[in-house]
């Protein structure tokens, strides 16, 4: 509950949908879309079936249900849950509840073709508490579906944060981090950041195939304030740049959000 608190508050004074439809927000969303377009099956969008869980205020929720896909949606947080209904509109097919990525018991397994954990990720502390949120996202989408899950990354926060910042001090003093420079989060601070061998242990054992590992937002967030500068033609370059270089895994690890792509076997 003292994870759930945090998170409330944050959320209530926060705007994620603000944030995603700047252009350095653009550029995860964009990148995001393309991959789950990329691994939906080719069938009518109608006989299709999405989980969102996590969902927000409903940014990919809402733009897939406008789509014709039959859309679920799980948000824990009710002020974000009312912002996404509020957004449903009569010919939407789209569901939406509240509840908790640890427990989707309400869905019979092999219920979706996809399912997206987005958010969630981030505020889960506990190695058990990620593992339990990855195996209930498989086992309600049926095999051969896929699952897209979303991290924060730890080194462009070190980067960005202790170092530009200049809070590194600050965390060294209040142990948030190892001495190889691993961050230790609680709920407290909101985020959990991971490096890709964190997400790459979780699966194991799964009976997922990881499809592929991509950076949804790469250099953005290094350069907002040159990206929010740039004209739309000089954005459209950056986005194709961006989108030919986002599974170089060589360059995964400094992205700011990561996107793991997983296949059930």
């Amino acid at each position: 509950m003292e994870a759930v608190n945090y998170l409330e508050q944050y959320y209530s004074g926060y705007d994620e949908e603000g944030r995603l439809l700047r252009k350095f927000g653009q550029v995860e969303y964009l990148t995001t879309m393309t991959y789950i377009h990329k691994y939906l099956p080719e069938k009518d969008q109608a006989e299709c079936r999405i989980l969102e869980v996590g969902a927000g205020t409903g940014r990919y929720s809402i733009a897939l249900a406008r789509e014709g896909y039959l859309i679920d949606s799980v948000e824990l947080i009710e002020h974000n849950l009312n912002i996404l209904k509020s957004k449903i509109k009569e010919e939407d097919k789209i569901t939406a509840i509240q509840g908790n990525v640890l427990d989707l018991s309400v869905y019979p397994s092999e219920t979706f073709d996809m399912t997206l954990v987005l958010g969630p990720m981030y505020h889960l502390y506990k190695e058990e508490e990620k593992k339990q949120a990855l195996r209930e996202a498989v086992r309600v989408t049926k095999t051969g579906g896929y699952i897209l899950a979303a991290y924060c990354m730890n080194d462009a926060t070190v980067l960005q944060y202790c170092f530009e910042q200049n809070k590194l001090r600050e965390c060294l003093e209040k142990n948030m981090l190892t001495e190889d420079f691993h961050c230790i989060s609680t709920p407290k601070d909101l985020f959990e950041l991971v490096r890709t061998e964190d997400i790459k242990e979780l699966t194991k054992g799964m009976g997922v195939e990881r499809v592929n590992l991509i950076a949804t937002d790469g250099a953005t967030n290094y350069m907002r304030e040159v990206i929010e500068e740039m004209d739309d033609e000089l954005f459209d370059y950056y986005i194709r740049y961006h989108l030919t270089i986002c599974e170089r895994q060589d360059l995964i690890g400094a992205t700011n959000h990561s996107l793991d792509i997983l296949r059930k076997e």
